[in-house]
Parts: C-alpha cells; structure tokens; sequence
C-alpha cells in the first residue's frame, strides 16, 4: 500500500492511502472465501432440517424368552414319589402380605388332597425368632419342618427326608416366588428333582415380582423348561393345584 498527497477543502495537504494490486487481491479472495462459507452453511443446515432418518422396525417376537409366561398346564403325579412343600407361610413372610394370606386356603385345600393321596407333605419356615407356620396349614407331628433362609436345602436335612422316602417330583406353594420358591426349586433341580409350582399357591410382595420369578423359574440357567412342558425333568412346570393330579402308577 503507498501513500498519495491529497489536498482538502481548507487548502491542506493530506496524506491519502491507496491499496497495492497484491493487497486487493488478497481482499477479494477473502471476501469470495467468505460468501462461500455462508452459502455451504446454509446448504448444510437445510439439509440437516429436511433430512429424515430411517428407524428399522422390529417384527414380534414369539421367543419364549420374550418375557411371556406361559399358561399352567395339567400334570399328573404318583403320590409315592412326590412331596408337597409348604414354604415360608408364616407369621414372619406371610401374614404381613395380604397376596399371600389369600393363598393360603388354596394351599390349605390341596394338603386334603396331598394327605389323601398319601403324598409325603413338608413345611418349612424361616430362621426369624418365633416364626410360626400359619392356620389353616398346621403341620400334623409326622410332617418334617425345616428352617432355613431362602434355599431350603442349605444347611437342612431335606434333601436326606426327600431320598430317604424316595421322592423324585416335588410340589411348591408358599412364599415368596422371588425367595423360598425360586432358591428352592433351582436346588431341587441341581439335586435331580422335578418341580412343579402351583400358581394359584404362591405369591409375592407384588404382581410384577410374582409375574417375573415365575419367568425365571422356567428359564433357570441349567435348568431352562421356557415352553413350560408339563413335567419336564429336573426343570420346572408352571400348574395350579386344580391341574394337578394324584394317580399312582401302579
């Protein structure tokens, strides 16, 4: 950039600047530069506004393991190798639950049934001081009563009462699906046994708990029966006490 004499108005000279060739050069490319940038910003922004992107869409599933719980199904059972086990209906775990104090006729009508039969009938309760096994369930002197925290054969003897009688399927009811009856199952299936659960005999603090152990009963890891096939063995089948019969095999 050189300087250029001008004279103004008053008669003074005054120094005056113009621009070299170089310097309007630069000028220009950077005002070019300029208007290009903005002209792709607002390209990129409408593009940004009007593109719409794809979302894959997810066709239903029928995997058993979606989450479903299938219906009970009916089973049929010899009385001289079932046990029926009453877990936890106690004064501790149960009556303060009003789901599980309404099971408790339900569970009550099938030990008639279960003692008829001449089905082996357990009780368990759980290690709190004082707790005791609730009416209508009162246990007669024969029946054994074990006392443990949510698996009931962990430091108990009833996986000797069970052989020593010759049980191979066993019946829960009780409470609670998410403890007693989901820790016990899983060990009676470890231990070769076949479990059934009667639905309309247990229960949990909630429908939601109820309806996921019950999931996780029939999709244990080892141990997975997701179809509920009735009786499959050392797994577990979903049932209700009025599917469930006593016949003996001979």
């Amino acid at each position: 950039m050189r300087a250029v004499r001008s004279t103004s108005r008053n008669g003074e000279t005054m120094p005056t600047f113009s621009p070299s060739k170089s310097t309007k050069r630069t000028l220009l490319a950077g005002a070019v530069a300029l208007a290009v940038s903005g002209t792709l910003v607002g390209v990129f922004a409408a593009s940004a506004a009007t593109a719409v992107p794809s979302v894959p869409t997810v066709a239903p599933t029928s995997n058993p393991n979606s989450g479903n719980v299938p219906d009970p199904v009916p089973v049929s059972l010899d009385p001289t190798t079932t046990a029926y086990l009453v877990l936890d209906d106690t004064s501790a775990v149960c009556a303060p639950n009003p789901l599980c104090v309404a099971t408790l006729p339900t569970a009550a009508n099938f030990l008639t049934e279960a003692r008829a039969a001449g089905a082996l009938v357990v009780f368990s309760k759980t290690v709190t001081p004082g707790d005791q096994i609730l009416p209508p369930l009162t246990p007669q002197p024969t029946d054994p009563v074990v006392a443990a925290k949510a698996d009931k054969f962990f430091n108990t003897d009833l996986d000797q009462i069970l052989s020593s009688h010759g049980i191979k399927t066993l019946v829960l009811v009780g409470t609670k699906t998410n403890g007693a009856i989901l820790y016990t199952a899983y060990e009676a299936n470890a231990r070769g046994y076949t479990v059934v659960v009667a639905e309309d005999g247990v229960s949990a603090d909630t429908r939601y708990i109820m309806h996921y152990s019950l999931f996780q009963l029939l999709n244990a890891p080892g141990f997975p029966n997701a179809t509920n096939t009735p009786l499959h063995i050392n797994g577990v089948t979903l049932s209700t006490t009025n599917m469930i019969r006593f016949q003996s095999a001979s």
